[in-house]
């Protein structure tokens, strides 16, 4: 990954409760230069893991939120013809119309290729695009350069970047797709590894509190009929909740469960687990 250097290898982060086998993963996808490929339900905390190792790395962090709609050159760069038309029809932008290269902006992975420091690039939920999208990415990120249409220029990358690719499985990825990544599945945290979670945001929750919050969380887990599961962010928002209610109790978990709109965001959902 870096020529005469010894590769940086990612250990975790101070909230990013890491195990094992995704901490090989990350580093082994870092030393053969290739995107790692995440899968998993919302919650198991996909794109928090591009969040650790920026940090961990101390490299900057680069976001692509992928849209149904997208178009891949949007991911690469845009060229701003409406604002140059203005220009061309009032003389005081300060800028030379008849170069086109000032209406060019980079798109996220446009600006991981042109960044002086080696970057984290985050694609999110790549599942939400189409196979051409998809496919057509990889070339690029193959290659390490696209073009330039409107100049004629080959933008190549300064820094290769560690790439993060995030899917909630909503959507079969090709397998052209599949076999140029590294791929792992994150699986929803057990009872333990939540455990371990809980501690690192609420070192000093009391123990007690810990187990009854794990016990309802994962019965409302099972409820049948909910369609979105609460995941990590909810039950950490929840305890949150309990913390700031004066009149909890911890013993009334067994009778009635307090801030079900935090833990459940849709009305169906909210509704199975208030009657279950």
């Amino acid at each position: 990954m870096m020529s005469g250097n010894r590769p940086a290898r990612f250990a975790g982060a101070a909230r990013y409760v890491l195990d094992d086998e995704l901490a090989k993963i990350v580093n082994i996808s870092m030393a053969l230069e290739m995107p790692l490929l995440l899968k998993g339900e919302p919650g198991t905390g996909k794109t928090m893991l591009a969040h650790a190792i920026a940090e961990n790395l101390r490299m900057p962090l680069i976001i692509l939120n992928v849209k149904s709609s997208m178009k891949l050159i949007d991911a690469l760069y845009q060229y701003d013809t409406l604002t140059r038309l203005n220009d061309s029809r009032f003389a005081d932008s300060g800028r030379d119309v008849s170069k086109i290269e000032e209406y060019i902006k980079m798109g996220k992975i446009g600006q991981a290729f042109t960044s002086d420091k080696k970057v984290v690039l985050l694609i999110d939920e790549i599942d939400k695009a189409d196979t051409d999208f998809q496919d057509d990415m990889l070339d690029i990120l193959d290659q390490m350069q696209f073009d330039i249409m409107e100049i004629d220029r080959t933008v190549r990358t300064k820094n290769r970047p560690v790439i993060v690719i995030t899917s909630n499985a909503k959507k079969d990825l090709s397998d052209p797709f599949l076999g140029r990544c590294n791929f792992h599945h994150i699986a929803f945290p057990d009872r333990e590894m939540m455990r371990r979670i809980i501690d690192v945001h609420f070192p000093d929750l009391n123990r007690d509190l810990t187990s009854a919050c794990l016990d309802t969380f994962y019965r409302l887990r099972e409820v049948r009929g909910v369609e979105k599961k609460p995941a990590t962010r909810e039950l950490i928002n929840w305890i949150r909740a309990l913390q700031a209610d004066p009149d909890f109790n911890v013993k009334s978990l067994k009778s009635s469960i307090p801030f079900l709109g935090v833990l459940f965001k849709k009305s169906t959902d909210l509704y199975l687990a208030s009657h279950q």
